[in-house]
């Protein structure tokens, strides 16, 4: 097995873990908070508001992410969004809210239990203008030229190969459209035992690029307008991800904006 395939094995199983847990009955989740309550919790860190967690549907939050993409995303009436690595659907939920009755949301995820329950979520609000495909972000199951503005939450990271990821973006995005992405950045070089730890790189941390990659990758993709901005304060829970690792030294979360050139008038 080559060392993507085991990435991809590891997040596969990592994120099947997450969709099918149960709630927790003793540990850090027991007490007088509900799931919900410490996951919504985790979504004000991140930028949300109290209103955006309590609009989504039971079980769409799943206490994930890095940021809150669709804040940057400037998502209008009408629009069509997709979501890279959807989950359980928290943030694709947030942007059908927003497209309304007249736009439309893709959630694409490469686990087929989050899948599973991104899709039943739909039905607990009958929401028709939201479809979740089963799919990896490096080979989307959407048509060309079908998106107005793509969003993501702490998942580009995850990729064996971001620059096909870019590519995909760009095949799907409408001319003008644009990326509104929350995701983690390297700050430091990591050591050589971080780089070798499949769980670490699943835990989105070892597998994530420096800035001046990142915007390299997105000028090769064709993309402009490119915005990487850290943001110092996501310290604070990053050094939560992964216990008995001193994570918050080396990787930053930041919001990352950049568009697909409009089509030209001559």
């Amino acid at each position: 097995m080559s060392k993507q395939e085991e990435l991809r094995k590891q997040i596969r199983k990592t994120y099947g873990n997450v969709a099918t847990a149960t709630p927790s009955s003793s540990g850090c989740c027991s007490g007088a908070q509900s799931e919900r309550e410490l996951a919504n919790i985790h979504a004000e860190r991140l930028g949300y508001s109290k209103e955006e967690a309590a609009s989504v549907p039971e079980g769409a939050n799943l206490g994930l992410g890095c940021g809150n993409p669709s804040a940057i995303a400037a998502i209008q009436p009408g629009e069509t969004v997709l979501d890279l690595g959807a989950g359980a659907g928290f943030d694709a939920f947030l942007a059908l809210n927003q497209v309304g009755e007249t736009g439309q949301v893709i959630g694409v995820d490469m686990t087929a239990e989050m899948v599973e329950n991104a899709r039943a979520n739909a039905v607990k609000i009958g929401a028709e203008n939201i479809d979740f495909r089963l799919g990896e972000i490096e080979h989307l199951p959407v048509a060309d030229r079908k998106v107005d503005v793509i969003i993501s939450n702490c998942v580009i990271n995850l990729s064996t190969d971001k620059p096909q990821v870019f590519a995909e973006a760009m095949r799907v995005l409408k001319p003008g459209g644009r990326l509104a992405i929350s995701d983690v950045v390297a700050t430091a070089e990591f050591p050589p035992e971080m780089l070798d730890d499949a769980e670490l790189y699943s835990c989105c941390v070892s597998g994530a690029s420096t800035i001046d990659a990142l915007e390299a990758m997105l000028k090769d993709a064709g993309f402009v307008d490119i915005s990487i901005a850290p943001k110092g304060d996501s310290r604070e829970f990053i050094r939560e991800w992964a216990p008995g690792h001193v994570v918050d030294e080396y990787i930053r979360s930041a919001a990352i904006e950049a568009k697909k050139p409009a089509k030209s008038c001559c």
